[in-house]
């Protein structure tokens, strides 16, 4: 008895030691998809008064509190995809090839990938705190005006002149959000897991907010390759009705931490079946 007990403190110190190690800043999913860590914090959520499209939807700006979560480094592509589900919609143009991100699904398509591979979609607060960090900016990459040198946006033409198509997942490492998340502006635009509400901000909390209760749209966040660059911003947000699909929408999935990331020594175990 006194060997197990000896065996015993031994393995609770070093069960302790390894909660206490510090998470790692990337991490693989359950479904092959990098995933890099977002630190719990604060961040400055939503918008200044002004003249943005929808804006004072993303108003007041406040200060948000969140818990560490992951979240997918790119988008969902369509072979990760394909694997186990098909599109709601398929579409005229370039969206099909592997590398690129899966569009023409609902939200609770999106929801069932998350679901399957032990992850879920992020919230709207997440979603916003991966792409534009602690400081407030504009964009994922900073203040800097959107072009074609950081995202998949409409020009002259869509998609930066390649026309009716998205780009391959990655394309713009240079529009990289502060935590190493790629195409969170243009692209896709993405669904989250919250309810629509326009007036949400007024009435949100200020600590991990989770979004309505109950409502008829689910958010997007994100632009897409169509888009011009307001809607390329950050803290943009619309809603769109959860049971239909497009050309323009995808999504990204994410996980939470402690439960969905055990550390031990010798690496990082993650729940999940491998879609």
């Amino acid at each position: 008895m006194r060997i197990w007990g000896i065996a015993l403190a031994g393995w609770l110190a070093g069960a302790a030691a390894a909660l206490a190690a510090p998470l790692p800043p990337e991490i693989t999913g359950a479904d092959g998809t990098p995933m890099v860590l977002v630190p719990k914090g604060e961040f400055i959520m939503g918008s200044p008064p002004g003249g943005y499209i929808f804006g004072d939807n993303e108003q007041p700006q406040r200060r948000v509190w969140l818990a560490d979560f992951y979240i997918d480094k790119f988008e969902v592509t369509n072979q990760r995809f394909g694997r186990h589900f098909t599109p709601l919609e398929s579409y005229m143009g370039t969206f099909t090839l592997p590398s690129q991100p899966v569009v023409g699904v609902s939200w609770f398509q999106a929801r069932d990938y998350c679901a399957r591979a032990g992850e879920r979609l992020p919230t709207e607060a997440e979603w916003e705190k991966a792409a534009r960090g602690t400081d407030g900016r504009l964009y994922p990459w900073g203040n800097e005006p959107a072009s074609c040198d950081y995202a998949v946006m409409g020009m002259e033409l869509p998609a930066c002149f390649r026309g009716y198509t998205t780009w391959a997942v990655g394309s713009h490492p240079r529009g990289a959000s502060p935590y190493g998340a790629q195409d969170m502006a243009g692209n896709v635009m993405e669904w989250v897991a919250d309810w629509y509400d326009g007036g949400y901000y007024r009435t949100a909390p200020l600590r991990d907010p989770k979004g309505p209760a109950t409502g008829a749209l689910r958010v997007l966040r994100g632009g897409a390759w169509f888009n011009s660059e307001v809607l390329l911003r950050a803290a943009f947000r619309t809603g769109f009705d959860p049971r239909s699909a497009s050309h323009g929408v995808g999504f990204r999935c994410a996980r939470s931490t402690p439960a969905g990331v055990v550390r031990r020594p010798g690496g990082v175990r993650l729940a999940g079946r491998r879609p």
